[in-house]
Parts: C-alpha cells; structure tokens; sequence
C-alpha cells in the first residue's frame, strides 16, 4: 500500500493508522494473560485485539444448539426468568469439523483501543489505558467497531476469518452469545451452566471484581488482572458492565415480550454487590437522557466477531434444502404418523384450487412442521443424555468390575488353598458384596442401552455420536468420557444389531478401556 499518496490525498485528515509516530504495544497492554488458544488481530496504532473462541457442536447451516439462559427463582421474573433459547457458530474451520464457532473478546476494550480507534492521533501506550473505556454512549460502541471494521478490511483483510469466502465483522455481542460465553459454553457442564454463576473454584475474589474492600473498593480495575471464566474470558461478570447488541425486552415466561426498549446492559459491574453478581443479570438503559446519549461511568463493552448468513449462492442453495426438510421427517429413517400427516397437508395443499382454503391447509403444515421439528430437537437432546450416561455407566463398569477382580483374586490366593487365612469369611462376604454390585450395575447399564436401543433406533442415536463426541472433545471434565463413549457406541451397536443381552461381554469391553 502507497501510504504517501493516500496521506497526500487526505491532506486534513489525521488518520492514526498513518501516524509515523505510533509506537508498538507491547504483548501486557492488549493480551496480560496470553494463552495457546488466543486469536490475534491488528490494530491501528501498531496495537492488536484479543479473541477466544466459543465453540457450538453440530455444523449444518441450519444447525443450533439448545440452551436456557435467565436464571430460575429471580427476584425479577419478568427480566431475568429462565427460558428456552438456540445459538450457533459463525465460522467452519476444516470441512470435517464438527463445530462452528464465533469469536469474543477476551477483555473489556481498554482505553488505549478505544483511543487508537478514535483519536486523531495514536496514543501514548501505558499500562493505565489498560482499564476498560467507559462513558461511552451505545452509538459510541457501534461507531468504534464500524472504524474497526474499516480499518481491518483496508490493512489486514488476510487475518480476519472467513465463512464460505466472506470475511466476519465485529459488532456489539447479542444477549445470548454473551450469556452462553459468559456461563463457559460447552466448556463447562450441563449442571455448571444452568448455576447461577460459572465454577469458580478459588473463590469469586480471584475471577471478578464486584463491590467492596475485599474487590474492587470501588475502583475500576485494569483488564485481565484476574483469572478467566472456562473460555478464557476475563471480567465478564463485574469490573465494568457491558453493552449487547440488540435492545432490551421483558420476559413473558417463556419467551420475550413485544416490545422493544433501550439497549441491554450484562454482566454487573464494580459497584455491584457480590451476591448480585451473576451470569443472568440484566437490565435496561436508555438510548439517550436529559444529557444526550446516554453514558455511564461503570458500562463499557467488548466485541464479537462474527460471519454474515447467507454468504453464498451454494450456501443459499443449502439453507433452503434443509428448510425443506424440517419438520417432515424426510431425513428420518422411518416416518412417524405427524410426519406422514405433513406430506399428506403438502399433496392436499397442492391439488386445492381454493386460495383462502390453499393458505389454510399451507399454514396447518407450518405449524405441524414446527412441532415435529421441536419434537425432534427435544429427543435429539434427550438421545445425547443417554449417550452421555451409557459413557458414564460405562466407566463405573470399568471401575467395579476391576475392584471385583482383585477382590477374587484375594480370595482365592488367601482362602482358596491348603491353609485357610482366619479372615475368610469376612473375604467372602466382600466378594458376594462385589459380585452382587457389579450384577446391578450391569442390569442397570443394559436397561438403559436397550431402552434407547428401542425408543430411538440406530440411525438416530448414531447420528448423535459425533455430537457428543464433539461435545466432549471441547469440554476439559468431559474429555475422560471420550473413549468410554466409543466402547459404550460398541456395545450399543452390539445388541441393535443383534438383539441378545450380553451383561458380561458389554462389561468386559468397559473394562478393556485404556485410559
């Protein structure tokens, strides 16, 4: 790039990104607590971003994934009340991938980005413009991304990730990609996403910065001075609330409500008090007050980047392949009475001539197709549960039964031979104990295969498998499960295939596990 034409064509205009002046950041002021797994973009002003991926299983284009935000049993239902919502990624990373993802920020912008964003001239860097920037207005937020947005797409088009050929873009985070960023993703347990905060195992003290001397004595704090929450985010809850992208609306229990307000504010802040602090506190502020914009000395933000939808005419052309197939069960192996109904409104609706009794017949389909297609969502959840129990009764197959064969194995060596040892019959009564645990557990283990064997069918549960196994591969607890999981896929694919119960065979391949 010519930088001396382009200064000589904007001669007024100081532009920090052309400043000779600028002097490079070093790795502390953008990124004090580096990890393998960050993502790195450029800045103006020779600075740089920090991002973490938040990665969602299942990678159609018409994929998402099941979550419930809000939290049960708030004090304000009407803001904060549990309900049912859908996230999904942005970008594909290799085509065998599993997962898309979209990208956080992994710190609140600091001043010293937001300053290199918007000034005429590039910032001094110190370590002090590391505290979040606050007191700026929503529009504020969005105009400072659009600068950035700009800047990438002139000066570091190549580093942005891509979606079918089309570069992302950052924006302000939506409410549920902040909240399902801020409760760890798939990173953390089903149990752990649901609580109220996300595990914090050294206590709140050492992860966020709320109200008191014992936190933040009502100071705003420099960014990434603490641990991150399981994504590798920092201050997502405290330090410095932070804007959302769309605006706020009521709960109306299981949805939202009509209207739409000012823009959502997350997270709690550093005057908020600990018990407060949590990863379903919400609330509203105005676009604009008596001053003009609307700003606050506690609310700043950081961004998310992001991919358009409809990148392409073969992605087009994918979407609306699999909109067909909603809810028809056209890509179920066998088709329920729901599923024949719909193709039967679908013929009907074809041959009526009748326009007002056509888009009747057409709207009855819709709403069947809705319903299947939440029935499907809901035993696709349902068929991943199960295969997350059988891995886990798996391993405590692999655990009582190697307890068993030690505790044979000692009695035979202690009470099987010439010389009886005096403790024998406690030794026995210890193994029939062993015995008699090892053959519940394996009554118990194959009730739960044959159940999802009968309820679901191999194709269906087969295609939860890389699911899970996806699942499990992103969350660090879960990862253990992952060869359990392939020797419990064995064995259920074992008694599909040939219908016997084989308690021992299926214990001996639980066994045979190599951890």
């Amino acid at each position: 790039m010519n930088f001396r034409r382009i200064a000589l064509l904007l001669p007024l205009t100081v532009v920090p990104w052309l400043d000779a002046s600028a002097v490079s950041w070093e790795e502390k002021q953008f990124n004090p607590m580096p990890d393998n797994e960050d993502v790195i973009l450029p800045m103006p002003c020779e600075g740089a971003m920090v991002f973490r991926k938040a990665y969602i299983p299942l990678a159609g284009p018409l994929d998402d994934f099941p979550v419930k935000v809000g939290q049960d049993g708030a004090e304000y239902g009407y803001v904060e009340q549990t309900r049912p919502a859908f996230i999904a990624g942005s970008f594909t990373g290799a085509k065998t991938d599993k997962s898309r993802y979209y990208l956080m920020a992994k710190y609140e912008l600091t001043q010293l980005q937001y300053r290199a964003l918007t000034d005429e001239k590039c910032p001094e860097p110190s370590n002090k413009l590391r505290l979040p920037q606050v007191n700026v207005s929503w529009l504020d937020a969005m105009q400072a991304a659009d600068k950035y947005n700009l800047w990438l797409r002139k000066n570091a088009v190549d580093k942005l990730p891509k979606e079918d050929g089309s570069a992302g873009f950052l924006r302000l985070p939506t409410e549920i990609e902040w909240e399902f960023a801020a409760r760890g993703g798939v990173d953390v347990s089903a149990a752990e996403f649901r609580d109220t905060r996300y595990p914090m195992p050294e206590n709140m003290n050492a992860y966020e910065w709320f109200a008191g001397s014992q936190s933040s004595n009502g100071q705003l704090q420099l960014t990434g001075l603490l641990k991150p929450n399981p994504l590798g985010l920092h201050d997502m809850l405290g330090n410095a609330d932070e804007m959302m992208f769309e605006p706020f609306r009521l709960n109306k229990l299981d949805r939202q409500h009509g209207q739409a307000g000012g823009y959502v504010v997350r997270g709690g802040n550093y005057l908020t008090a600990s018990a407060d602090i949590r990863t379903s506190l919400r609330q509203e502020d105005p676009y604009y007050n008596a001053d003009g914009q609307m700003k606050s000395k506690t609310t700043g933000f950081r961004l998310a980047m992001v991919s358009q939808t409809l990148t392409s005419r073969d992605r087009v052309k994918a979407i609306e392949s699999s909109w067909k197939t909603l809810g028809t069960g056209s890509e179920e192996p066998a088709q329920g009475e729901g599923k024949g109904t719909v193709q039967a409104l679908n013929s009907l609706a074809s041959s009526v001539d009748d326009k007002a009794l056509k888009e009747k017949l057409q709207a009855l389909e819709n709403q069947l197709r809705a319903t299947n297609l939440l029935q499907e969502e809901n035993r696709d959840q349902a068929i991943r549960a199960s295969l997350n129990l059988g891995a886990f009764l798996c391993t405590k197959m692999l655990d009582d039964g190697q307890y068993l064969d030690f505790t044979q194995k000692n009695y035979a060596l202690n009470c099987e031979g010439s010389e009886k040892d005096p403790t024998c019959d406690m030794r026995k009564a210890k193994l029939d104990e062993q015995k008699s645990r090892v053959h519940k557990l394996g009554l118990y283990y194959a009730s739960s295969l044959v159940e999802s064997a009968s309820l679901y069918g191999q194709p269906l549960l087969e295609k939860q498998v890389p699911v899970m196994d996806e699942i499990m591969d992103r969350n660090k607890q879960l990862q253990a499960l992952k060869p359990y999981l392939k020797a419990h896929w064995s064995n259920q694919k074992t008694f599909l295939q040939k219908q016997k119960i084989d308690a021992d065979a299926w214990l001996t391949a639980c066994k045979a596990v190599k951890q």
